[in-house]
């Protein structure tokens, strides 16, 4: 049998969702097309997920737990990689804050997505970006700091309109509303980020990019579920063209 046809049984990815369900159906649903699209046929992805209720991570995340939060979160890595997991990808921006501990919990390779979505912004040559997202991942080093560490200048909203973008998306985005007036909210923390010499915006939580497209701004959006998911891809199909067995 040809390589490429036997490429989508080379690897399986682990995936912790679920945080929220809205945007891991994302994932899924772009992984798989990937899949397709590179080989065709009646190729998809080999996956495992575990998917996890958000509505205690929720509450722990605002409860300042992230010892605990890193403790499920490991514990989620340890079942897939007991599922026959090659690699795991935490389908969520504001878990990567915990992304040491899955990793050293289960020593399979992580696919990160500041990382990711840092090599995509220098591919297209910028260097100062807008980060949007929850208040965890846009004001804290966790996040903030791979990027900087990639050589990128990161821009955040102010004080306020930070406190609105994180309440959109707990509020309204995680439980699947997608509201025109909370489009047009973003819409102009884009653009306030733009006037303060943004070249690209980050969509840096997984559900923003529910609501927010390309259309949405004026300088290159930055999908970090896309992005995520087209490593996702990657992934599984490396090594698809080496020699058949």
């Amino acid at each position: 049998m040809p390589a490429q046809q036997r490429a989508s049984a080379n690897k399986t990815l682990g995936i912790i969702g679920g945080m929220s369900w809205e945007s891991t159906q994302s994932y899924y649903r772009l992984i798989n097309q990937g899949i397709k699209e590179r080989l065709g046929g009646l190729h998809s992805a080999d996956i495992l997920l575990h998917s996890i209720d958000l509505a205690p991570i929720a509450t722990l995340q605002a409860q300042g737990e992230w010892e605990e939060l890193g403790d499920i979160m490991a514990s989620s890595g340890k079942r897939l990689q007991a599922g026959g997991a090659d690699a795991v990808l935490i389908a969520t921006n504001t878990m990567h804050k915990v992304a040491e501990q899955v990793q050293a919990a289960t020593n399979l390779p992580l696919i990160h997505i500041a990382d990711v979505t840092a090599d995509a912004i220098k591919q297209q040559g910028l260097t100062k970006v807008a980060l949007l997202g929850t208040q965890f991942t846009m004001t804290e080093d966790f996040y903030k700091q791979r990027l900087i560490d990639a050589g990128l200048q990161v821009l955040i909203p102010d004080t306020d309109a930070r406190a609105e973008v994180h309440r959109i998306i707990y509020e309204e985005l995680c439980r699947g509303q997608l509201l025109d007036s909370s489009r047009q909210y973003y819409r102009q923390a884009i653009q306030d980020l733009v006037e303060q010499g943004a070249e690209g915006v980050i969509l840096g939580c997984t559900e923003i990019g529910l609501l927010i497209s390309q259309n949405d701004s004026p300088v290159p959006v930055f999908d970090t579920t896309a992005i995520h998911a087209a490593a996702a891809v990657d992934f599984l199909l490396s090594d698809a063209t080496s020699s058949p067995r």
